[in-house]
């Protein structure tokens, strides 16, 4: 299942300020982190971290955007299996620091995820309903049964928690994120730079 998120954004703290106002998230410095990364939590959860895209580690030009982690099993053997099954791999396994494996991939529809095995660090752990946390997490594209297919493929067992939806016209394929908070159903909150999550009160 998904397990975690990467806010990456040119204005971390316009981005901290917006989603602590409408969502109720807590961003603070991980002082046990060596390198003292942003991390954003809920009632006391972590439930993701914040990328400064100004730093020179990232290209220049790289628009905000927001990096899911979908836990596995095997790293190294969901990469080799969804690029057998068309996705592009983009970062190959590496080891992140003593904290697990990773790789990020493009899916064979165009989307960006990455692939997490844990080793110190598990991801999400939160009671069910709480506000603010995710709930859900859900893959606009063009051809929503055959990406269903192809993370199942991947992953080697169904994803609970993802749903996979026919997008909008030409929109881009894009995982977009719901989160428990009040609102109406559906209802979109996005922040200066276009970092968007679904509301489900």
């Amino acid at each position: 299942m998904f397990c975690w998120m990467d806010l990456e954004t040119h204005d971390p703290d316009g981005t901290a300020a917006y989603f602590s106002q409408t969502l109720g998230w807590r961003f603070e410095v991980d002082e046990q982190d060596w390198r003292k990364a942003v991390k954003i939590s809920v009632d006391g959860h972590l439930i993701g971290g914040v990328s400064d895209l100004t730093n020179p580690v990232y290209s220049p030009g790289t628009p905000a955007h927001i990096a899911y982690y979908l836990a596995v099993d095997d790293v190294d053997r969901s990469t080799a299996t969804a690029e057998a099954n068309g996705a592009r791999v983009v970062v190959p396994p590496f080891e992140a620091g003593d904290q697990g494996r990773l790789a990020t991939v493009i899916d064979p529809f165009g989307a960006a995820f990455s692939l997490w095995q844990r080793a110190g660090f598990a991801g999400w752990t939160f009671p069910p309903g709480l506000p603010g946390a995710p709930r859900r997490v859900v893959l606009a594209c063009a051809r929503p049964d055959d990406a269903r297919r192809f993370y199942e493929e991947t992953t080697g067992a169904p994803l609970p928690g993802a749903d996979f939806v026919l997008s909008a016209g030409s929109a881009p394929p894009r995982w977009e994120l719901a989160v428990e908070a009040p609102g109406p159903c559906g209802e979109r909150v996005s922040s200066p730079e276009g970092l968007t999550f679904r509301v489900y009160g």
